[in-house]
């Protein structure tokens, strides 16, 4: 266990430290010990065998000698060439060389992982760097809010980030660290002719020389037959036109085939390239997936189908209607040729070789309904774990689809374990770009319950991560799916989901549009006590859309039907969150009196039913409202109260707000030792520019 220790405080404070009361006048602070963040460092290990480029390195190692220049900026090394030309290892390769010049860390992000309808989410992928540059930080939820956070946390550091598949210098210039220092290395298929005031290194990269494919091709596989053969060699490395990606299936290929002449090898390589007429590369993985057994080729053909980067043993045995070794050992098949992708987050296939095996999906009589039924499979098996995960991460709550329990799934794939929120949550999180991507394989296979249903699970996931282009589009596409199957509950609960990230984009017009139809939707439900709880949500989602605008008069009458709906249903929870509501109203207005009445009420409600979040919330308000009339006793004991109940619930954002009401209210009380360190502590938690790093609303 860390050893801990008391500290009187007289400098900043920790993250993880506990602030307590001491005597009159004095705080302290329970240190526990806390790990210095590590130095990012996402370099996958090196390459055993990696031929030439020297002349490229010399260049690159030239210029970071030379020191920044006049612009300001990184230096910025553009690679560019063809698909296996060897970019990526490349750009690898000389971030491992500028360590030493770089010692503030080492990042990558790939942006085709962020990339929607062709265009890159580029939030997302400011999100990704900032929290890679720090686990703590909570990224703002804005693009521009990123972007500041994103330039305060790069000043001055020599770092070396490496982007890959960046298609434009549009999509590279906001991911420029703000440090004349640092080095950014691209990949990507073009030049970058539309990045202009930076300091630009452009190297175009051209197939490897015949010596060099042919010395790479020997580093790959050591086998006696290209001593033996060195004519064959030669021949099967020019057949390979330089590609270090071919080269490296090709090797994969000589070891498969150890009692093959090389001859024969080059033989039915060339045979292979001249009946199908194409590329090399697409020769040499023509030939590997001709290596497959039935169950891996099967799976070579449905991995396009998979809408994320990276495939598990569950999502393949999904996709095949398999056990999981089934699926592992065809995964393992498709590494040992080489038409897997090894990301460090796992395997994956690259946009090559997926539109490599949706050609051979088509060449294949029964892919087109195998390929409907796997999709089924997938999305069924992903609909189930998210409701799963939802269920452990946020408890009972109102939804309009089947239980995660009674969802249809693979009979053959075992349910994932989430034995805590925590481990629910991170999973959510880790697999979001599948689970986003299964809205969208579910709406286009008119698979409308379970859209609506994977919406429903991510509504948690998008309360805590704020990925605004994706939970946009998937809540859009579950109000359609929810429209065209005639489900009005649906409907109306999809409309809602819909509206939040769209005020949480100032798209304020948009959200009272899907606010509009949702309510007079809920007015033709039924009064069964679930449909009135969901006529009443839809009503309270419009009066939050008014309080977002400022227009707390607006707002009232929306939380008091609300509220009667609740009342008139027995729902204690309902009812106590829409007292809290119109207690936050009263504040915002002035309302002092009032105020501190329904607060009062909301938080004995919210202690009585045992939600803690809420019981915690509805008594900062409290706090806020009485040391607004002036009772600052009472209103700093429920501010402590708060404070403790955010670092038990691991609540950063929470914890930020009432360390900043504490620091105000011991200035207000003229205690300037205590609001320093509730100062100290706050900075710990915000952003680094200085703004909130996590919402609070």
């Amino acid at each position: 266990m860390a050893e801990e220790t008391w500290n009187r405080v007289e400098g900043p404070v920790r993250a993880g430290a506990i602030v307590q009361a001491g005597s009159v006048g004095e705080l302290h602070v329970h240190q526990a010990a806390v790990p210095v963040a590590a130095v990012p460092c996402q370099l996958p290990p090196a390459l055993a065998h990696f031929e030439d480029r020297a002349d490229e390195r010399a260049r690159v190692l030239a210029a970071v000698a030379e020191g920044p220049g006049d612009g300001g900026g990184p230096l910025v090394v553009a690679l560019s060439g063809m698909g296996g030309i060897g970019k990526t290892a490349l750009g690898f390769e000389l971030a491992r060389a500028l360590l030493d010049h770089c010692p503030d860390g080492a990042l990558h992000v790939d942006l085709d992982d962020l990339r929607r309808d062709g265009a890159v989410e580029t939030a997302d992928a400011l999100g990704d760097l900032l929290r890679s540059l720090d686990p703590q930080t909570r990224p703002e939820q804005e693009l521009r809010g990123r972007a500041r956070q994103y330039w305060t946390a790069t000043q001055g550091r020599r770092l070396v980030v490496v982007v890959d598949n960046a298609r434009s210098g549009a999509e590279l210039r906001p991911l420029l660290p703000a440090s004349a220092a640092s080095v950014v290395i691209v990949a990507g298929p073009g030049q970058l002719y539309d990045l202009d005031g930076v300091r630009l290194l452009d190297l175009p990269l051209g197939p490897l020389g015949p010596e060099d494919a042919a010395n790479l091709l020997r580093r790959i596989v050591a086998d006696p037959r290209l001593a033996a053969d060195p004519e064959a060699a030669a021949e099967l490395a020019r057949r390979c036109a330089g590609l270090p990606a071919a080269l490296y299936v090709a090797g994969r290929w000589i070891r498969r085939h150890r009692r093959r002449e090389l001859r024969r090898l080059v033989e039915d390589l060339t045979t292979e390239l001249d009946r199908e007429g194409l590329p090399v590369v697409e020769a040499v993985w023509d030939a590997a997936y001709a290596s497959l057994g039935p169950v891996a080729a099967r799976l070579y053909r449905l991995l396009p189908h998979h809408p994320a980067p990276v495939v598990d043993d569950h999502a393949a045995a999904a996709l095949l209607g398999t056990d999981l070794d089934v699926a592992a050992d065809a995964l393992d098949e498709l590494d040992s040729a080489g038409l897997l992708e090894r990301r460090p987050d796992g395997l994956g296939m690259h946009a090559l070789l997926r539109g490599h095996a949706l050609r051979r999906a088509r060449a294949a009589s029964a892919s087109a309904s195998d390929a409907v039924d796997a999709r089924r499979r997938l999305v069924r098996w992903y609909r189930r774990q998210a409701g799963r995960a939802d269920l452990v991460a946020a408890g009972p709550r109102l939804t309009v689809s089947a239980p995660a329990a009674e969802a249809p799934a693979p009979a053959e794939v075992p349910d994932l374990p989430f034995p805590d929120a925590a481990t629910a949550l991170h999973w959510l999180e880790a697999e979001r770009l599948a689970l986003y991507g299964c809205v969208r394989l579910a709406a286009e296979d008119g698979l409308d319950e379970e859209a609506v249903a994977l919406c429903e699970a991510l509504w948690t996931h998008f309360l805590d991560h704020r990925h605004y282009a994706d939970a946009i589009e998937a809540f859009g596409r579950g109000v359609a799916a929810a429209v065209r199957a005639e489900r009005l509950a649906a409907t109306v609960r999809m409309r809602c989901q819909l509206a939040r990230p769209l005020w949480e984009q100032h798209r304020y017009e948009q959200a009272a549009d899907e606010l509009r139809l949702a309510v007079n939707g809920a007015r033709l439900l039924g009064d069964s006590p679930e449909e009135r709880k969901l006529r009443a949500s839809a009503v309270e989602f419009r009066g939050k859309l008014a309080s977002v605008r400022g227009e707390w008069a607006a707002a009232v009458p929306d939380f008091e039907a609300a509220r009667e709906e609740h009342r008139a249903i027995g729902n204690a929870y309902g009812v106590m969150l829409q007292t809290y509501l119109l207690g936050r109203a009263a504040v915002a207005m002035g309302e002092l009196p009032r105020a501190v009445e329904l607060l009062t009420e909301a938080h004995a409600e919210a202690t009585a039913l045992g939600r803690e979040r809420m019981a915690a919330r509805t008594g900062f308000e409290l706090g806020s409202a009485l040391r607004a009339a002036g009772r600052r006793e009472q209103a700093a004991s429920l501010y402590r109260a708060a404070l403790t109940a955010a670092r038990e619930r691991r609540s950063p954002g929470d914890e930020l707000r009432v360390l900043d009401a504490l620091s105000a209210l011991s200035e207000e009380t003229g205690d300037a030792e205590a609001a320093a360190v509730y100062r100290a502590a706050a900075a710990t938690l915000r952003g680094p520019d200085g703004s909130t790093a996590t919402p609070l609303t």
